[in-house]
């Protein structure tokens, strides 16, 4: 077990997943409050860095593109006092951090983890329901509706129509944008029917963000909608089988196409995706699941 404590949290490694807990410093963001305890698997990780400052270094973890939602919702715009995935670190654990890193590099290069995107969420997201208040309005999320409740800065064109309630199931994309110098940000919901778009400060599907401290929050709101979306990355729906379909090939045969000693290492790449989810689905054993990939990772070597 590698893990390292600080004022704004605690980070461990257990050769599985990195847990991290934020702080309990009245200094600790409200979000980062607010998302709670968070466990990354391994599968979902890139690469995890320190980086040695003036007066104290940063440990910054990078996921794979995709695979969390609240990352996917704010496009990397986070304020890096906001950004879960960073640590402060003190100059007298400097070398706790560096151990960390070295543990994690060691084992995702041992797990074979691709550093490609993932074409589903890995991480859950924030729960619901979620509420949140910042800017001109409320946003909640129940996981099937999102409802805007305006306050006394919100327009009076937009406030006049009443709160306004969005279907996840008429909803096409959101937006979170953080405000910016003098410009304000916004949290948007976007509709296939919607035509038009206006600005924020007029758009009934819209909060406007003036750049104060909990427009964060309207992150979590934005992050918990899309994580029931439709994955961007996923892969277009495959037709249904036919009768005549062939039975699927052992776990442990190799990929099918070509000759045997002809290996795509993109194929067998994926096979450990896919074995991987298997075994944390439950339907392979972990004397299942070890097998099969030592049969896979000796088709890297013979390739």
């Amino acid at each position: 077990m590698a893990e390292i404590t600080q004022r704004d949290g605690a980070w461990s490694f257990d050769g599985e997943a990195i847990r991290i807990v934020p702080g309990r410093d009245r200094a600790v963001p409200a979000v980062r409050q607010a998302l709670g305890e968070l466990t990354v698997p391994l599968v979902a990780l890139a690469g995890l860095a320190y980086e040695p400052g003036r007066k104290s270094g940063r440990l910054r973890l990078r996921l794979r593109e995709g695979a969390d939602p609240l990352l996917q919702a704010t496009g990397g715009k986070l304020p890096d006092a906001a950004d879960p995935y960073q640590l402060s670190v003190e100059p007298d654990r400097r070398d706790l951090a560096e151990y960390l890193v070295d543990e994690v590099r060691r084992v995702l290069t041992l797990e074979q983890v691709p550093p490609g995107p993932c074409d589903r969420y890995v991480l859950p997201g924030p729960p619901v329901p979620i509420s949140a208040s910042a800017g001109d309005a409320t946003a909640s999320f129940d996981g099937e509706r999102v409802r805007l409740d305006w306050n006394w800065k919100t327009e009076e064109s937009k406030k006049s129509g009443g709160p306004r309630t969005i279907l996840l199931s008429d909803l096409e994309t959101v937006e979170w944008v953080p405000a910016a110098g003098l410009e304000n940000g916004y949290l948007r919901f976007i509709t296939a029917k919607a035509t038009a778009t206006a600005a924020p400060k007029y758009d009934p599907h819209a909060v406007v963000l003036y750049g104060f401290k909990k427009d964060p929050l309207m992150a979590l709101v934005a992050a918990a909608v899309m994580a029931r979306m439709p994955h961007p990355g996923a892969p277009a729906k495959a037709l249904p089988a036919q009768p005549s379909a062939p039975e699927p090939a052992p776990v442990d045969a190799p990929p099918a196409g070509g000759d045997e000693g002809e290996v795509d290492h993109d194929v067998l790449l994926r096979r450990l995706r896919e074995l991987g989810d298997l075994h944390q689905s439950g339907i392979l054993t972990e004397e299942e699941f070890t097998t099969a990939k030592q049969a896979v990772l000796r088709r890297f070597s013979d390739a």
